[in-house]
């Protein structure tokens, strides 16, 4: 079987691929083997999904999208992407509170992970899972709820505890932006403001030219803290044709159509030909960090295609790069260059190290953060004998 991530950067190991298309298959090819992991939309730059086992793949499991409009929450199928289940729920009047910049991504994928959007009151994607249904290792499935003992821990979990088959997230009522992009932000900008003037904000640079994408509910002010309106549609990839990005020029538009940078119809970021990093950091740490960064500017910049910076508050997740403190997210697009890549990743990693900085767990980092005992212990309680473990969660939990 060959059988690669979405960037063709990690080619997977497993023996097979499982694609059932009910419970009982899942349970089969679960019990059956000694070791699996479950996969999602590809989208993990590095081997969180890599077994020498069996993969599944839930991609076949019948279609679930079930809205409670009462309780303003959704029950969802685990493989369903984020476009999908945006059209949904909108159809009924409803939102997700935030969105990644990509909606091709699948809901169990990236709440394993802790992605996240943009916007200084918006929490993770994970935060929002209420209750999920998991498969552990001898073919039970549980259900996890929020305010439960244990489920703070099971939400950004790394596949560590089983296979997440279905998940419930809280909804907010249906709403619109407004897109735009700003050029030239003077690097003295008042960095809390800045990203505060808007739902959702995100700052693109090279470390030496920076813009602003910033999503709201209002018209922008002809003057923005001295930037410059972008005289036509952009792309995050300076260079990049804009075609596959969502709305821009302040035209109003649903909330998932804007939220997002990419459209779900057309191939997002550099379509692949990419690898990426991201930490989070305290936001208090927020101006020194990147100040540090546009120093290193010079070493960066032969390796990068772009890189993002966004703000994303505090959850309760153990796992969560984001857990217990409002975050600024700093996100680097590479080239797809591995060899040349990774040195600048340990450099961006020591420039970062003074400011406590978390990986997301599926892009490429080399320095890993401690996991917390309570964790490990919720894993020896889903998965006592190792079934979902791998060399990514054996290294997390210190094996």
């Amino acid at each position: 079987m060959t059988l690669t991530n979405w960037a063709g950067n990690t080619s997977f190991r497993a023996s097979h691929l499982h694609r059932p298309t009910s419970l009982d298959e899942l349970r089969r090819a679960v019990t059956g083997a000694s070791r699996v992991r479950a996969l999602g939309s590809g989208h993990s730059f590095n081997d969180v999904a890599d077994t020498t086992g069996e993969l599944v793949s839930l991609d076949r499991m019948p279609y679930l999208v079930e809205v409670d409009s009462g309780a303003a929450r959704v029950r969802v199928g685990a493989s369903t992407t984020y476009a999908t289940l945006a059209r949904e729920v909108h159809a009924r009047g409803l939102a997700l509170a935030n969105l990644a910049s990509l909606p091709h991504i699948s809901v169990a994928g990236s709440v394993a992970t802790g992605t996240h959007g943009s916007g200084v009151a918006n929490a993770s994607l994970s935060a929002a899972v209420s209750a999920l249904e998991l498969m552990t290792a001898d073919g039970s499935l549980v259900t996890l709820r929020r305010g439960e003992a244990g489920f703070p821990g099971s939400v950004v979990s790394l596949g560590a505890l089983g296979v997440v088959t279905a998940l419930t997230l809280d909804l907010v009522p249906a709403f619109e932006l407004r897109q735009y992009v700003r050029e030239s932000v003077p690097d003295d900008a008042p960095f809390g403001e800045l990203m505060a003037d808007g739902y959702s904000v995100s700052l693109f640079t090279d470390w030496r030219d920076t813009r602003a994408w910033i999503k709201r509910d209002t018209e922008l002010p002809a003057e923005w803290f001295g930037t410059v309106a972008a005289d036509g549609p952009r792309h995050p990839v300076p260079g990049m044709p804009p075609g596959s990005c969502t709305g821009q020029l302040g035209v109003p538009g649903p909330w998932h159509e804007r939220l997002p940078h990419f459209r779900p119809d057309a191939p997002p970021s550099s379509a692949g030909d990419e690898l990426q990093s991201e930490w989070l950091i305290p936001r208090e740490h927020a101006a020194d960090a990147l100040r540090e960064l546009r120093g290193a500017g010079d070493l960066i910049r032969p390796v990068l295609q772009i890189a993002e910076v966004r703000t994303v508050a505090a959850d309760d997740l153990w796992l969560s790069p984001s857990y217990g403190r409002d975050s600024v997210a700093v996100h680097f697009t590479w080239i797809k260059d591995t060899a040349a890549v990774l040195p600048v990743i340990k450099l961006v990693e020591d420039t970062l190290a003074p400011f406590d900085p978390r990986p997301h767990w599926g892009k490429l980092f080399t320095r890993w953060p401690s996991c917390p005992d309570r964790f490990r212990e919720l894993v020896r309680r889903y998965d006592p004998h190792g079934r979902f473990g791998n060399d990514f969660t054996r290294l997390l939990l210190g094996e």
